[in-house]
């Protein structure tokens, strides 16, 4: 009889930290520069009438013997319906059998390990003593984005933006109940530029089509997180960001596809890949540098993927089974 483990957001919140997807996410890209990694481009499904998109991502981990294919749902208007505008599940399955073993929610684990990615790259692209951090876009993914970046840097300072301003008034009071020790501050303002210019770290988390900010709101030094745009005609920076910019990507393959950030500016003959610093990996395992003096503007470009999602989901049923937690069903 075959037995799979269902888990739920809750059963996933007792068992697993912001802190834990840092160290898998970490580890993952030094496993995915090390040949151990197996992923596919994801599959991006366009749904016009409802302008949402579903996405279909597979993963192998060699090294670790696991599958996971995440299917992810990205509907904005569900908010009219009182629906989550994002909602995923990933499929976990054990490579030496082909048994599937795990079925978990992974809106949560997408939002951390998104997060996580952006508190990798900031770990090493961010100066040391950077304190203050522009959120542009206080969405369902910003969340994780500020949780991460806090476990990578001492921040006193965060500038909230957002179109609507309720939703930034509203983060700012979950950030208050969430960090209730914390002694920083946190200010709503009323434009992005005005945000960019007060920080030293800038995190990009919408849906835009349109540059958020001007390139001269820049501060000399300061690291931006660019993970909202998805899709190749998306983008949150402007091509000026881009030239300006010490560029790094989660995967060149992905960059290639999605990332509407750098299409763009190539598209306008602005930029090319041939100007590209790095992929994550290649600093963390020492064959590119990362952040080389306090001067100079490091841009963290972010499309997502799916090996990610097979590193934590991994961790997360191993912790689960050893806990006794979830609910196992029979297939």
């Amino acid at each position: 009889m075959r037995v799979m483990l269902i888990l739920s957001r809750e059963n996933i919140e007792q068992i697993y930290t912001m802190k834990d997807c840092l160290e898998d996410v970490e580890h993952v890209f030094r496993e995915h520069m090390q040949g151990n990694v197996t992923t596919p481009v994801r599959t991006a499904v366009d749904h016009p009438k409802y302008d949402a998109t579903s996405l279909y991502m597979p993963s192998y981990l060699a090294s670790d013997d696991y599958v996971a294919v995440k299917i992810i749902s990205i509907f904005p208007q569900n908010h009219k319906h009182n629906i989550k505008s994002l909602q995923s599940v990933i499929v976990l399955t054990e490579a030496k059998t082909g048994q599937h073993v795990a079925m978990m929610d992974a809106s949560l684990l997408t939002v951390m390990r998104t997060g996580a990615s952006s508190g990798v790259a900031t770990k090493y692209l961010a100066a040391e003593d950077a304190d203050s951090c522009a959120v542009l876009g206080c969405g369902a993914q910003s969340l994780g984005q500020i949780q991460a970046v806090m476990e990578v840097r001492a921040l006193r300072h965060i500038y909230l933006y957002n179109r609507t301003r309720a939703k930034a008034d509203e983060m700012k009071q979950s950030l208050l109940a969430l960090y209730p020790d914390w002694h920083g501050e946190i200010t709503v303002v009323e434009n992005a530029d005005e945000a960019v210019s007060l920080a030293r770290i800038v995190i990009c988390s919408t849906k835009a089509t349109e540059p958020l900010f001007a390139a001269s709101s820049l501060r000399p030094g300061t690291h931006i997180n660019a993970i909202g745009a998805f899709l190749p005609h998306m983008r949150e920076v402007d091509s000026a960001t881009v030239q300006t910019s010490k560029v790094v990507v989660d995967t060149l393959e992905g960059a290639e596809h999605e990332a509407g950030d750098l299409l763009i500016p190539i598209a306008e003959q602005e930029w090319s890949f041939a100007q590209l610093h790095a992929e994550l990996g290649e600093i963390l395992i020492g064959q590119k540098p990362g952040r080389e003096n306090n001067a100079e503007i490091t841009l963290y470009k972010s499309v997502g993927v799916a090996y990610l999602d097979t590193a934590v989901a991994k961790t997360v049923y191993e912790r689960a089974k050893a806990a006794g937690i979830g609910t196992e069903v029979s297939l």
